[in-house]
């Protein structure tokens, strides 16, 4: 098991393995993944107060790089690997927004892992 601190929620629990985005919607965290975790949207933002995850998907980096979006991660792409201290960005009750499609069990697109560097 890892343990999630997520800001303003306490601390989760999730599954090795386990997609963050999933992990905190099963926590009670009410994160938006508006295209259904793909890589697309970014409203699954989160930011790292601790542990970081130092590696992530070809998809993230391009999604992040192309929004231009610095010091924030998406947890559609992070598998929860160890323990984490996290903030989500946006959520369904301070955006107003419908959290979406609800993500499938596996990264997709399907992940190409590259360091964060």
């Amino acid at each position: 098991m890892v343990t999630l601190t997520v800001e303003g929620y306490g601390e989760l629990q999730a599954n090795e393995g386990e997609r963050l985005v999933l992990a905190l919607e099963r926590g009670g965290v009410d994160i938006l993944h508006r295209c259904g975790g793909q890589a697309r949207c970014t409203t699954c933002r989160v930011e790292f107060s601790a542990s970081e995850p130092s590696r992530m998907t070809q998809a993230e980096r391009d999604k992040l790089t192309e929004k231009e979006l610095t010091g924030v991660r998406l947890s559609c792409q992070i598998e929860c690997q160890h323990d984490m201290s996290l903030r989500p960005v946006q959520t369904v009750q301070n955006s107003g927004l419908e959290a979406g499609k609800t993500p499938a069990d596996n990264i997709e697109p399907p992940a190409h892992w590259i360091e964060r560097g």
